[in-house]
């Protein structure tokens, strides 16, 4: 089977959860492939899965965190995504791996430093109590040169809004700035968004 024909292959077993259990050996053993490609459309795969079967992607998970390390920076953005949709799904199960996580957020390819804020929420959804300590990185991010990563930051502020307003609420009067005087209109949007969430909790706190 030549690289189009297992990449299509991929792309109906993605769309057939019912499968998705079973060929976890299967696509695992995919992560071997020579081509980026099907090694980025397994890792992606593997964290879709791992997010419905998290026990089941137990074993695999040692080896979607070596891609971490690639040289490629697609390889570097499916394995951190993967890693926090099988966070969000059994967060123990890449607890070995979380602090490692942490450096993708000055990562030199914008792409991963998106994937690190958007696996941090799958993991923050489930698990938000780990990230108190950690506010600081991701406020950075509020700040980065790259539109994309300064739309997602605020959404981490979010999630956490709803679930520990605590640590959301130091931040909410630069919060409050960038949605009034940032340039893009999503990140302006995003971060109103972040403060609301915040507010929204502290309203049903008082009134519970």
């Amino acid at each position: 089977m030549n690289e189009s024909e297992l990449y299509r292959e991929l792309g109906i077993l993605t769309k057939d959860r019912n499968k998705w259990k079973e060929n976890i050996p299967y696509v695992s053993s995919l992560l071997t492939h020579g081509s980026v490609k099907i090694q980025a459309k397994a890792l992606w795969l593997l964290g879709e899965m791992g997010l419905a079967y998290p026990l089941s992607v137990q074993d695999t998970v040692p080896i979607i965190a070596s891609f971490c390390d690639s040289p490629a920076p697609l390889l570097r953005e499916r394995a951190v995504n993967a890693l926090g949709r099988i966070g969000r799904g059994g967060y123990h199960i890449i607890e070995p791996f979380w602090t490692d996580m942490f450096r993708f957020a000055s990562d030199e390819e914008a792409k991963v430093r998106l994937s690190f804020i958007w696996a941090s929420e799958n993991i923050a959804t489930n698990t938000p109590g780990i990230y108190e300590k950690y506010m600081p990185v991701f406020e950075k991010l509020l700040y980065d040169a790259d539109d994309k990563v300064r739309m997602e930051a605020p959404e981490i502020f979010r999630v956490l809004g709803k679930r520990r307003p605590e640590f959301v609420r130091p931040f909410v009067k630069k919060l409050r700035q960038i949605s009034e005087t940032d340039s893009n209109r999503v990140v302006r949007i995003h971060s109103l968004g972040a403060i609301k969430a915040v507010a929204s909790e502290q309203a049903n706190s008082t009134f519970s």
